[in-house]
């Protein structure tokens, strides 16, 4: 490793065996034993499914991650995004070296603290006080050297009324707060930050993004940052990793990494179709029917949006609702229908359901859907569609005001419903 390089992951691969685990395993664990004494190479290592958490498989053995390959300089801030069960925080903890790898191997230079879970690191019953000594007596620090900082630790918090009273009585949200500071005032090298900063309040994120950026910037430290919100990705990364299916589909500047994964949310454009061994009642079928051909929408336009639900019973009170997401993955329109509102659903059969939001305003920009399919009596959630359709908006004849990407959006009230009863 060159002095600029702090960290290299050379063919990462991690292996999970599905299903309850120590249930019939003793003939895999043998098999494996006697292919190590032998100096033979692990029988189970050529077999396992892809990634991908949507399709059932042929194996009980899946690649959470396969040959995950990247390196990180000093003072980097590294952006790690990609869908839900794409890998994101299984690397993360073989980073952090709370698991180990099937295959491969990290190399890294320094302290390594690691924000992965609520309350990662901390004991209970401790106090505050007595967990900010714990993780840095595991960081390796001694303790006039965390004496120094814990002031600073306790400040940065905003936990002080609270700082002696056990971890367990914390709310997750004030646990997430001095488990950050800690990690951030204790001087590791790289600082592994996962999802669960989503869990503070909007100052605090704030406070965070910001204390992040001065670690990187100002104290030249490595930072690898795991999130779903776009904006901050992007206003805190300089380079990205998408991670897809448990490879990396794509690497490079963060706003490409960030183009790639908006883009590749699905690959029918402006129309997702559910597979056809789907049974049930679910979503069978989401289209946006866009003003102008290539997924284009000319801003004022009425803007279609249409669904397909099949239904093998009758529903007593189905509701289906969509959000439209922006390129920061925030939602910005929420429809519903219920059946006060038009019928559908009211015996089995295949259902579309199409909403028009007249002369929509929506700004220049990329947008995406979420799809939601329950009863709103019995509560039960039927089927659900993250993260579709993917489309955007065009303002071809600019009034005399402009708007930029994401400054501001607003639409008509009125959003018109139809349901037709589709043949058999």
């Amino acid at each position: 490793m060159s002095n600029d390089i702090i960290l290299v992951a050379k063919n990462i691969s991690k292996q999970y065996r599905l299903g309850l685990v120590g249930t019939g395993t003793i003939s895999h664990d043998l098999n494996r034993w006697w292919s190590r004494i032998r100096g033979k190479e692990d029988p189970y290592l050529k077999v396992g499914d892809v990634n991908d958490r949507s399709t059932k498989g042929n194996s009980e053995y899946v690649w959470a991650l396969q040959d995950i390959n990247f390196e990180v300089q000093r003072g980097e801030v590294l952006g790690i995004i990609g869908k839900n069960g794409a890998g994101k925080s299984t690397l993360l903890k073989i980073l952090s070296k709370v698991t180990g790898p099937t295959t491969g191997e990290i190399k890294t230079k320094g302290r390594i603290a690691s924000l992965l879970e609520v309350g990662t690191g901390f004991h209970p019953e401790m106090t505050g006080r007595e967990n900010i000594y714990l993780n840095g007596a595991i960081l390796g620090m001694t303790k006039a050297e965390i004496k120094s900082k814990i002031e600073d630790i306790i400040d940065f918090s905003g936990c002080q009324r609270y700082i002696d009273t056990p971890v367990k009585r914390y709310s997750s949200g004030m646990t997430v707060r001095l488990a950050f500071a800690v990690a951030a005032f204790l001087e590791p090298e790289i600082l592994v930050i996962d999802e669960v900063l989503a869990v503070g309040d909007a100052e605090f994120q704030k406070k965070a993004i910001g204390k992040m950026r001065d670690i990187s910037k100002g104290e030249g430290r490595t930072v690898l940052f795991v999130s779903h919100n776009m904006a901050a990705v992007k206003r805190l990364c300089t380079r990205g990793v998408l991670l897809e299916n448990g490879k990396i589909a794509y690497t490079g500047k963060i706003n490409d990494v960030i183009d790639a994964y908006l883009s590749s949310s699905n690959k029918n454009f402006c129309n997702y179709l559910r597979s056809s061994n789907k049974s049930g009642t679910y979503i069978k079928s989401v289209s946006v029917k866009t003003s102008t051909k290539g997924r284009l929408h000319e801003f004022n336009k009425d803007l279609k949006i249409e669904i397909e639900l099949h239904c093998n019973a009758t529903i007593k009170e189905p509701a289906v609702s969509y959000q439209i997401l922006n390129n920061e993955n925030v939602p910005i329109i929420h429809e519903l229908i219920l059946r006060n509102d038009i019928a559908f659903c009211n015996k089995k059969g295949k259902f579309i359901l199409t909403s028009t939001i007249e002369k929509i305003k929506l700004y220049q920009g990329r947008y995406r859907l979420n799809v939601y399919f329950a009863d709103n009596f019995t509560k039960s959630k039927y089927d659900t569609l993250f993260e579709i359709c993917p489309f955007e908006v065009i303002n071809e004849n600019k009034r005399p005001y402009y708007w930029a990407d994401g400054s501001a959006i607003y639409k008509e009230d009125k959003t018109k419903w139809e349901v037709v009863l589709k043949d058999e």
